[in-house]
């Protein structure tokens, strides 16, 4: 039985298919940008208790009763920008500067593997031999720099002496500067009319799920508060705090293996793997007490902030078993990369 073009089915039939039309469209067009508005609500509601600190103690009209933003819009604007503002010179100008250093290293570094490669591994210090497990590691090393074509096969498997490879790292640290700036640029629009977007989202949820919408929101947002400040800030105080042991000890490229700390540090416990084994290499080049300094910074003051403050922030408020967020910190970078952190 055919359908008359104008009966209500028909009807709805052709809605259907324009909304799924629109909403495809409206996804594929804004699917670049996904990653950087997720970053921004990330960072909008991390820092919304500051925004609305800051909305009542801006100078405005408003009485007693009508203390937040959305009362005024101008009082609005001034703390959305203000926030931004905040945000950006507190996150946005530290990780420009940390990338372009990184990328000053990795070209140091990359000169130096140029050479390892050209010119083989230098000699070991002679006062390696007398270690314990000394003579071991000689003829290990030996063995090694007898077969220069592995040694440069393995420099090259690195990339970094690679100048297209060099090119695209440069090229993938702007992409990426790029797009934290548009997830900051986007914090304007997402403090602004914040209440009501709030306030909307919370009756829509209520109506759909109930009254238990309202805990599971704030489940959520203790829950993305606890991942922010127990693995990302984690993470980054972690590097800060290795790249300026780095720095005390000498090590080349200080920079470079402060943000390899905190990349590596977001996954729980493995951070140590980095200072470790720079430690073992100032050991190896005669730098003992380098070597012996930079071991206890390490294990004193870096692994201090990630094995002590790291499980109280995030099982404390959240309530949830410390194995629980591990494994979910693993599988979300696997599934989603480092938005999988809070996904």
């Amino acid at each position: 039985m055919p359908i008359k073009t104008d009966s209500p089915l028909a009807r709805r039939i052709a809605a259907f298919i324009f909304l799924f039309f629109i909403f495809g469209l409206t996804f594929w067009v804004l699917s670049p940008f996904f990653a950087s508005l997720a970053w921004a609500g990330i960072l909008a509601y991390v820092t919304w208790p500051l925004h609305q600190r800051l909305c009542r103690h801006l100078p405005g009209r408003a009485n007693l009763h009508q203390r937040l933003c959305r009362h005024l819009p101008g009082r609005a604007n001034l703390a959305a920008l203000l926030m931004t503002l905040g945000v950006a010179a507190t996150l946005l100008l530290p990780l420009l500067w940390v990338m372009f250093t990184v990328v000053v290293d990795v070209a140091a570094a990359s000169a130096t593997l140029k050479q390892l490669a050209i010119h083989g591994l230098p000699p070991l210090p002679a006062g390696v031999r007398a270690w314990p497990g000394g003579e071991w590691i000689a003829a290990q090393y030996q063995r090694v720099q007898a077969d220069p074509a592995w040694v440069r096969a393995q420099v090259d498997a690195l990339g970094l002496t690679d100048a297209a490879q060099l090119k695209a790292l440069a090229g993938g640290v702007g992409r990426n500067a790029a797009k934290f700036g548009l997830a900051v640029f986007a914090l304007f629009f997402l403090y602004r009319p914040g209440d009501s977007v709030l306030t909307q989202f919370r009756r829509v949820a209520t109506r759909w799920l109930g009254a238990a919408a309202r805990g599971y929101i704030q489940a959520v947002g203790v829950t993305v508060r606890a991942v922010v400040f127990g693995i990302v800030l984690t993470a980054l105080a972690q590097g800060v705090l290795a790249g300026l042991g780095y720095w005390v000890a000498g090590i080349d490229a200080p920079a470079l293996w402060g943000a390899i700390t905190a990349l590596v540090s977001l996954i729980p416990f493995v951070g140590p793997v980095v200072w470790i084994g720079l430690s073992l290499g100032l050991l190896v080049h005669g730098e003992t007490q380098a070597a012996l300094g930079l071991f206890l910074w390490g294990a004193l003051v870096v692994s201090w902030v990630d094995n002590l403050i790291r499980p109280l922030v995030i099982s404390g408020p959240t309530r949830i078993p410390f194995l629980l967020v591990f494994l979910g910190v693993l599988g979300g970078i696997n599934a989603f990369g480092l938005i999988g952190l809070f996904l």
